[in-house]
């Protein structure tokens, strides 16, 4: 039998553990899958690109584990009611491929993503950062935001969208988080304006140039969100030139990240190189560090061996028929039998 977990039961799993504690569950089995970065079979993802958006698969497997996520970024998709990302996963046995795990993937992408960030960004923001200006307050905002106050210790946020509503919706949401300001900024130039970690997440399908290089100022750590498939950027290119520039897997963050817009000999170093010690992360107190995150296949597995825990511990989830349940292995035509038998019934 295959476990389902559906919208409703990942949020009745944060009910239950809370998010802060959960944020740092998926940090904590993010770094354990990173540090086993040489036992994965890693490509990057395969991608259906259209006028209006992109439609994903990424897969990733070890030798007990098997995972992929289907995913689309539409940005338009509000329009219709619909998120920008949809998503969902599964999580499959290698030695027998059956599928253990079907697994909505929107809610938890979110998370996951917020808790990359942060894992990042323990090794490149500063250690005393409070204050983060946060571009982008739409759905993938409220994640970030609370990941790197409960975690990384944030105290301030300095927000900004070309959406008024979007960042209404934000401090509708957050505005009474203890311990946590939230300052609403007019400009992106004036949210970022003193902070410590900028983190950009927007939307829009473009080669926008959310952050120039004026903007930035010494010890910067930026953590660029948003800007995750060819075409789609965030940052000007002089603020990449002026910074160390860590991602998630180069093969795929060359063609998708901000880096999309720079030469091939243009070092990166990948993430699991600092967190296994075989590179530096941030070098001394004025290093401006940016982290080009377009989201990698390991992270999400990791965040569906972790529901796969959690729900078995919470008694979550509900049993599918996806793979059919024979007597004889070698009968699968008898099924379509059985199975009128059934209806007839």
């Amino acid at each position: 039998m295959t476990t389902v977990l559906t919208t409703q039961d990942v949020a009745r799993l944060v009910q239950r553990v809370g998010l802060p504690d959960l944020l740092r569950r998926l940090v904590s089995y993010l770094e354990s899958d990173y540090l086993r970065w040489a036992e994965f079979d890693k490509t990057p993802r395969v991608a259906a690109h259209s006028q209006d958006g992109v439609i994903e698969l990424m897969p990733i497997a070890d030798a007990s584990l098997y995972s992929f996520k289907y995913v689309n970024g539409h940005p338009k998709n509000h329009r219709f009611g619909l998120p920008t990302v949809m998503a969902f996963g599964v999580l499959a046995d290698v030695a027998t491929g059956a599928p253990a795990l079907l697994s909505e993937l929107t809610l938890t992408t979110a998370m996951r993503t917020a808790a990359t960030s942060v894992m990042v960004a323990k090794r490149l923001a500063r250690p005393d950062s409070r204050v983060m200006a946060l571009i982008g307050n739409g759905a993938q905002s409220e994640f970030q935001a609370l990941a790197f106050h409960h975690l990384l210790g944030i105290r301030e946020l300095r927000l900004y969208d070309i959406d008024p509503a979007a960042t209404a919706k934000l401090v509708g949401h957050l505005g009474s988080t203890a311990g946590l300001t939230l300052t609403v900024c007019a400009s992106t130039a004036e949210a970022v304006k003193g902070a410590d970690i900028v983190t950009t997440v927007t939307a829009d399908k473009t080669n926008a140039t959310i952050l120039t290089p004026d903007m930035i100022e010494p010890g910067m750590h930026i953590n660029g969100v948003g800007g995750d498939c060819p075409g789609k950027t965030e940052l000007h290119r002089g603020v990449l030139e002026v910074a160390r520039v860590i991602c998630e897997f180069e093969p795929q963050s060359r063609i998708e990240g901000d880096m999309q817009q720079m030469p091939a000999e243009f070092p990166v170093t990948e993430f699991w190189r600092v967190l296994a010690g075989e590179a530096p992360g941030r070098q001394n107190d004025a290093q401006v560090t940016v982290f080009d995150s377009v989201g990698f296949a390991l992270e999400d597995f990791s965040a569906l061996r972790l529901l796969s825990d959690m729900s078995q511990q919470l008694g979550l989830g509900s049993p599918l028929d996806l793979i059919p349940q024979m007597a004889d292995p070698k009968d699968l035509f008898g099924e379509l039998h059985l199975s009128h038998q059934l209806q007839a019934a």
